[in-house]
């Protein structure tokens, strides 16, 4: 049984969080979205491309391979958690996953402006399932290695790490895409290719800190009665039974699928969105993206103090109404101060919505389980599904309507019914703990 809430261990679980969140920052949000945008535009296509022969609008097309990367996680991710839920190995998958993203990564050195889209594109949504696959397998750790009472201060203190990792991460790319000259490197396409390169060293390095310290798992003694290609679709089966029969985490869940529609999508869309509506520069970008992740360190720290005060479900229905504006603000912005008004709040509630939503499904789980990877693997899915849903959603509104601000609005329905959801729970919530006894059983 592994001891809770250690320094050293919680350590090495964060310092996962601090390798791939590089990932996020350089091939999500700031240097590969620009750059892709960038290379695939020019005066004879306009932002028109070509894929295995057939023609996409260059952004939708990113959206949709990101989809489906995130669909295939989905697929995969419940045979997974079979398989290390009945052998105890889930650090095995960690390492595997990391090593999927970070080669990926380095997979995309090789993206030229004049070599075809097909291998980067697989690079990219390789990355994309290497990064979230292994989310499943950290995040089920949480309740492994500190107890509930600190779980919202552990939860919130990896996505600090990450944050500060990534915001180092990005500085030593940022001095390589604006000073080239000072590495010798001529070539207009190289430092952004270089950054990848940079994105592999750095994931997989720091990636070893947890390795090593992190257990190996615990195996579920009950889950071999189940064959592990299969046994994981019933685990989720198993496990939707149960919350189905839990008024609190139903709701929460509920809700969680729908304001996660918006708040993941747009992450993911942003940086696209500021160098195709707004011809927003990549040094640009990348000077904001920066801002952004100094204030959601911030923004994680502080959500975790409110929590502690007014409690989850009252946090996350002031933080989801705030993104139900943003959201909203985003069919208006018309030039760079306005986008860089609203990344700024973005980043103050990007961390804490991640953060506290985590913590909150935890705190929800039946006491004493030992299948915590089940329980995350259906967390994850619905969070994954969540971002298919915004990522197809987004791309189609942009293939019909040629504007992303159309699919901002469409992604605000999402955020509204969410937040409803939301206030719903808090009620339900009050309501719970005026009854006489509210157990929770497993």
């Amino acid at each position: 049984m592994t001891e809770k809430n250690n320094k050293k261990t919680i350590w090495a679980w964060c310092m996962f969080d601090w390798a791939n969140q590089s990932y996020n920052m350089v091939i999500t949000s700031t240097i590969f979205p620009a750059y892709y945008v960038a290379v695939t535009a020019n005066k004879a296509t306009g932002d028109t491309v070509s894929f295995f022969g057939h023609r996409y609008v260059n952004t939708v097309l990113s959206n949709y391979i990101l989809g489906l990367s995130y669909l295939i996680v989905v697929v995969l991710l419940p045979i997974l958690t079979s398989i290390a839920d009945y052998k105890g190995n889930k650090r095995l998958y960690l390492q595997f996953f990391t090593w999927l993203g970070a080669l990926a990564c380095a997979g995309l050195f090789f993206f030229k402006p004049d070599s075809g889209l097909e291998l980067p594109m697989i690079c990219f949504g390789l990355a994309c399932i290497g990064y979230c696959g292994g989310f499943v397998f950290y995040n089920s750790y949480l309740p492994q290695i500190a107890t509930v009472d600190q779980q919202d201060s552990v939860s919130a203190k990896g996505f600090i790490y990450g944050y500060v990792g990534s915001l180092i991460m990005q500085v030593l790319c940022f001095v390589v895409v604006l000073s080239p000259k000072t590495f010798g490197i001529t070539s207009d396409d190289l430092p952004a290719r270089i950054s990848f390169l940079m994105v592999f060293v750095w994931w997989l390095g720091f990636s070893i800190i947890p390795f090593r310290l992190l257990p190996k798992g615990e195996p579920n003694p009950g889950s071999h009665k189940y064959n592990v290609l299969t046994g994981g679709f019933k685990e989720l089966a198993r496990v939707f039974k149960k919350v189905r029969t839990m008024p609190l985490l139903k709701r929460f869940l509920s809700s969680f699928f729908f304001y996660s529609v918006g708040v993941q999508t747009i992450m993911l869309v942003a940086a696209n969105f500021a160098a195709k509506e707004l011809l927003m520069s990549e040094e640009m970008l990348i000077t904001i993206i920066l801002i952004v992740q100094v204030v959601g360190v911030i923004g994680a720290w502080l959500t975790s103090i409110l929590s502690t005060k007014y409690g989850n479900v009252k946090t996350l229905v002031g933080l989801v109404a705030l993104w139900t504006l943003l959201c909203l603000s985003l069919y208006f912005i018309a030039s760079v101060p306005q986008f860089i008004v609203a990344a700024v709040i973005v980043g103050a509630g990007m961390g804490g919505v991640q953060s506290i939503s985590r913590s909150t499904y935890s705190k929800y789980l039946p006491p004493n389980i030992t299948d915590t990877a089940s329980f995350f693997s259906f967390y994850d899915v619905t969070e994954k599904s969540s971002i298919v849903v915004g990522l197809f959603c987004f791309g189609f509104v942009e293939a019909l309507t040629h504007e992303m601000r159309d699919s901002a609005l469409a992604l605000d329905a999402f955020f509204l019914i969410g937040l409803i959801l939301m206030i719903s729970l808090m009620f339900a919530e009050k309501k719970m703990k005026n009854l006489p006894t509210a157990p929770i059983a497993e």
